[in-house]
């Protein structure tokens, strides 16, 4: 059985949670306990302490993309569970800026002391290709782009003068083939969320898609961008639509709307099991 709780992303609703800009799972899939990201890093040991989730019990940490915003609790969980294998692109520990409305570069790439920590000697498997986690959980590695639509979702570079695009070529998403169809589980979908569940069908033969859950980076997509995404999601069946994080109040309002039967929120403290 997958069981899948949700411990940060940007909304909670539950008494003694955390909300901050990030995102954060815990998995529970055959025996072994995932991390899939870690937040900024101030609401993770919190949010799992309030739902009972030990992350000295954690097996695997795997990283969607290189952002503090999913990156930055790694040192924390290191801490509490030294020996556990990390899953992260190499490009996930290079500088990483945005570009803000006032033309200057902010720097939102995964923090120094996260990044010593890994090329210091952690176990670090570097998610170069779809790779195996433990048996069942998949990392797709890097995202091929294909469709005509989908973008990064932001003015992202690898330069404080912001000169040179980063493509993040290091997003990533997980995925388990359950019986009730592939559960997939999002970072921030920069390669673009079709192109992502169009890349995990292509992997397993075009296994049903059941539960498509986490950031999908729309916050500021087009009408054309959103237009085609929820028609590539209708088209392709999936059963069920958890947006979170960064997918944006009005895209995720679009997918209510237009999707209502598979769209439906996720706070904080959410719990799905799959058989």
């Amino acid at each position: 059985m997958l069981r899948l709780t949700l411990l940060v992303d940007d909304v909670a609703t539950g008494q003694g949670l955390i909300a901050e800009h990030g995102l954060s799972f815990w998995a529970e899939y055959d025996g072994r306990n995932y991390l899939f990201d870690t937040g900024q890093g101030h609401a993770l040991c919190h949010n799992a302490r309030a739902l009972g989730i030990d992350l000295k019990r954690t097996d695997a940490i795997c990283l969607s993309h290189g952002h503090y915003d999913h990156t930055g609790a790694v040192e924390e969980v290191l801490e509490l569970s030294p020996d556990v294998r990390v899953y992260a692109h190499p490009d996930a520990l290079l500088e990483k800026y945005a570009l803000t409305r006032a033309g200057t570069a902010r720097f939102i790439g995964t923090p120094e002391p996260v990044v010593g920590k890994l090329r210091a000697g952690a176990d670090l498997v570097r998610t170069e290709a779809p790779t195996l986690v433990y048996d069942g959980m998949y990392l797709t590695g890097p995202i091929p782009r294909v469709t005509e639509f989908e973008d990064t979702g932001g003015p992202f570079f690898r330069d404080t003068a912001c000169e040179v695009p980063d493509e993040l070529m290091d997003d990533q998403a997980a995925y388990v083939d359950t019986r009730d169809g592939l559960v997939v589980i999002l970072g921030c979908a920069h390669a673009g969320v079709i192109n992502t569940l169009t890349y995990i069908q292509h992997l397993t033969c075009q296994a049903p898609l059941h539960t498509v859950i986490g950031g999908m980076h729309l916050v500021s997509a087009d009408s054309y961008r959103l237009d085609r995404t929820v028609e590539a999601l209708a088209g392709m069946g999936v059963r069920r639509l958890l947006p979170l994080h960064c997918t944006g109040f009005e895209a995720t309002a679009r997918l209510l709307r237009d999707l209502p039967a598979q769209t439906s929120l996720c706070p904080i403290g959410t719990v799905l099991e799959y058989n």
